[in-house]
């Protein structure tokens, strides 16, 4: 059965299973103190053009956020997100649980606007009650959102000037980085990412590695005692040096782009394929995940060949759902989905 359910459904790159099984009856120190950690940090540095910056590898996203919000933020500190914002709705409360509230503005197409962000800012510190009220204390984006969009440059620029002017950090969940960097309407280079957000990470898990994401603090803004932090909360691995070798991997002869610009080709046929059907789409998204408006019954019968994700009712008779394509899909995939696509019509005209 063919599964376009989400871009982690499938291992990891075999380069990085390769390394994994060279070096797996090798001793490493453990919690990430090991050689591999240091090679693969020194050029995560290299391609972010960030030569002091400080890094970590975390295990997963939820983790990840939840690690960094909960420790750039004081107790009386929430942190500001798109209503649509991973953290706001598919987290399952991680970010509450930490004893931090996520403050929603009206999202755009899945992104925060600059003048929605200032106005949010302004409001709270003319409200005379605001000493009572949860203090916006760092501001949350992805790239890609949860739509598939996209920040360019100037979005980002005027974001980041923003939280500089009031002083609270910007926060960019990278889980797709990947994906974002390598599309074709992106303007926006891991160095433009890394000079205007205060903290970031690579996304790993959803982009060629079994798990893993790299968090970078870029103004020597790290939390102090955040390896504290990290294990306090669960988040320090053991065999850190797992983490490691796949982040080694994936920046070395630009492996992490490479594998990404695959995942957008087979995107991009997968919605002109869907175009030239004459399928709705629910959002032009340029990256990795098309979302589709299908009719229900279509839908169903769908589901008995194809895998993907459900994302939101349209109306009584149409629901729009997620195809994502990833660092694995090839291009005979897409072309086995359309045909079955054509199948479905034909019945159905039949």
């Amino acid at each position: 059965m063919l599964s376009f359910e989400s871009d982690y459904i499938k291992g990891a790159h075999e380069k990085i299973l390769e390394r994994l099984c060279e070096m797996n009856q090798d001793p490493q120190p453990g919690y990430g103190s090991d050689a591999c950690c240091e090679r693969a940090k020194e050029k995560i540095r290299k391609a972010c053009g960030c030569p002091d910056a400080d890094i970590f590898f975390l295990t997963g996203g939820t983790q990840t956020n939840a690690i960094v919000i909960d420790g750039m933020l004081r107790p009386f500190e929430g942190v500001i997100a798109a209503d649509s914002g991973h953290v706001s709705v598919h987290e399952a409360g991680a970010i509450e649980f930490t004893g931090h509230k996520v403050l929603t503005v009206p999202g755009a197409d899945g992104k925060i606007q600059p003048k929605v962000l200032r106005g949010y800012l302004e409001n709270f510190w003319n409200d005379g009650n605001h000493d009572h009220m949860v203090f916006p204390g760092m501001v949350y984006i992805s790239h890609p959102t949860e739509y598939g969009t996209l920040y360019c440059r100037k979005e980002l620029e005027d974001l980041a000037d923003i939280c500089q002017e009031y002083q609270i950090p910007l926060y960019m969940d990278g889980a797709r980085l990947g994906y974002g960097l390598m599309s074709k309407e992106s303007d926006l280079t891991l160095q433009d990412i890394a000079r205007l957000c205060d903290v970031f990470y690579i996304g790993g898990t959803k982009v060629g590695a079994l798990f893993g994401e790299a968090v970078v603090f870029t103004r020597h803004n790290t939390p102090k005692h955040f390896i504290t932090r990290i294990k306090r909360q669960g988040g320090l691995l053991a065999k850190g040096w797992l983490l490691g070798v796949q982040f080694d991997v994936l920046f070395t002869d630009d492996l992490y782009y490479e594998i990404s610009r695959q995942a957008i080709r087979t995107a991009e046929q997968m919605k002109q394929g869907f175009l030239e059907r004459g399928y709705q789409l629910l959002i032009d998204s340029p990256t990795n995940q098309q979302f589709v408006i299908l009719e229900n019954t279509e839908m169903e019968r769908l589901k008995e060949k194809i895998g993907f994700s459900f994302w939101e009712k349209i109306d009584d008779a149409h629901t729009a759902v997620r195809f994502a394509a990833s660092w694995a899909t090839t291009e005979s995939e897409v072309r086995e989905l359309l045909k079955i696509l054509d199948e479905i019509h034909e019945e159905k005209e039949g």
